[in-house]
C-alpha cells in the first residue's frame, strides 16, 4: 500500500502539520523532531504527492515545454539549457513535440495547461495567429525560445537574427562573390523570410549588387534539400560562386553535391551556414556558420520564466543573446587565398 503523510505522522508521533513542515523545508521544527520525522520517511520510503502539494499550493513545480522535434540537432540542444536551469531551480519538465504542426501545438499547450503546469517554454518554426492568440491567453507565463513572434508582444530568447545573416553575406561578399545563393526553409517562416532573407537581400544592395530571384532557393530545410538545391543551381546559367545556407543541414547538402559533382569546396565555391551545431563540425570541410547559441537560448528562456512564475521584476521580456561567426574552412581566409 502507499505510504501516506498519516502513516509517518503516526509513527513518528508528531502530527500531519509537523511532517509537512519538515518535507516542505520550512525551519520552524526543532532538529531533534525534524532527526525523527525524517529518518521514518526514509524508513518508510515516503514519496510527497506531488498532485496534492500543488493543490494546496497551486503550484505543481512542473513546466511544459513545446518542441517542434526533439531528434533535430538544434532542437535537442536547446532543450538541454532548458533542462539544467529547471533542475537547478527545482522544476520538472513535461517534454512535447509537436511535429511543426500548429494543431498539435494548440492541443500540446491545452494539455499541459490541463496539467496544471506553472509555466511554459515552447520552441515554434512559426507563431501564427491562432498559437499567438492561445498564447496570449493563458493563465500561466509563456517564453518563447528561439522563435519569433512578429509584435514582440510575448517573451521570447533569441539572437538579431537579421544582423546575424547581414554579416554571414556580407562576409562572402568581401571574398569577391558577386553571385551567392540564398538556400533556406520556408519563407513563410519569419525568421527565413523576413529577417534572413532581407538581409541577404540588403547586404547585396549595400554592395551594389542586385537579387537575382533565381540564386533563391527555399524548400524545406533538411539535408536532401540541400542536395537539390545544388542540382539546380548549378545548372543554371551563370551559376552562384558561393551559398549562404539556413542550416547547417542544407549546408551539408549543398557541400556533398558538389563534392559529388567534383567541385571543390572553398576552392572553387564557399559556403557559409546558419546554426554551428555539432554538423557543422563533422562535416569536411568543416563548415563557417553563424553561432545560433542554442543551449543559452534554452537555459535563458528557462530562467527567464522562472522570474515570470514567480512574480520577479524584469526589465527586458524580449532578450536577444550575441551571436558570432565560428570561422572554419567551407569558406576562404586571407590566410588561403
Amino acid at each position: 500500500m502507499t505510504v501516506t503523510i498519516y502513516d509517518v505522522a503516526r509513527e513518528a508521533n508528531v502530527s500531519m502539520a509537523t511532517v509537512s513542515r519538515v518535507v516542505n523545508g520550512n525551519q520552524n521544527v526543532k532538529p531533534a523532531t525534524r532527526k525523527k520525522v525524517l529518518e521514518v520517511i526514509e524508513r518508510l520510503e515516503y514519496r510527497p504527492n506531488a498532485v496534492a502539494r500543488g493543490l494546496a499550493s497551486k503550484k505543481t513545480t512542473t513546466v511544459g515545454v513545446i518542441i517542434p522535434d526533439i531528434a533535430n540537432n538544434l532542437t535537442a540542444e536547446l532543450t538541454r539549457g532548458i533542462e539544467d536551469i529547471a533542475t537547478m531551480y527545482h522544476y520538472n519538465i513535461i517534454l512535447a513535440n509537436s511535429d511543426q504542426s500548429e494543431d498539435k501545438e494548440l492541443q500540446l499547450l491545452d494539455t499541459m495547461l490541463g496539467k496544471q503546469v506553472d509555466g511554459v517554454v515552447m520552441m515554434s518554426n512559426e507563431v501564427t495567429d491562432k498559437i499567438k492568440f492561445a498564447l496570449e491567453h493563458t493563465s500561466v507565463p509563456i517564453v518563447l525560445a528561439g522563435s519569433i513572434e512578429k509584435n514582440h508582444n510575448i517573451p521570447s530568447v533569441n539572437i538579431d537574427y537579421y544582423e546575424a545573416a547581414y554579416e554571414a553575406v556580407n562576409q562572402l561578399i568581401a571574398n569577391g562573390h558577386k553571385r551567392i545563393a540564398f538556400v533556406s526553409g520556408c519563407l513563410t517562416y519569419t525568421v527565413n523570410g523576413h529577417y534572413k532573407l532581407r538581409a541577404y537581400e540588403q547586404a547585396l544592395a549595400d554592395a551594389g549588387l542586385s537579387t537575382d530571384s533565381n540564386l533563391i532557393y527555399a524548400e524545406d530545410d533538411q539535408y536532401d534539400d540541400g542536395l537539390e538545391a545544388w542540382s539546380k543551381l548549378s545548372t543554371i546559367e551563370n551559376p552562384p560562386t558561393a551559398f549562404f545556407a539556413g542550416n547547417d543541414e542544407i549546408a551539408i547538402g549543398l557541400i556533398h553535391g558538389a563534392q559529388d559533382n567534383g567541385v571543390n569546396v572553398p576552392e572553387q565555391i564557399e559556403v557559409i551556414s546558419f546554426e554551428n551545431s555539432k554538423l557543422a563540425r563533422m562535416v569536411r570541410p568543416q563548415l563557417t556558420s553563424v553561432v545560433l547559441p542554442l543551449y543559452d537560448i534554452g537555459a535563458v528562456a528557462m530562467r527567464l520564466l522562472t522570474k515570470l512564475m514567480n512574480k520577479e521584476q524584469v526589465e527586458e521580456t524580449n532578450v536577444i543573446l550575441p551571436h558570432r561567426i565560428e570561422q572554419r574552412q567551407s569558406i576562404k581566409t586571407p590566410a588561403q587565398p
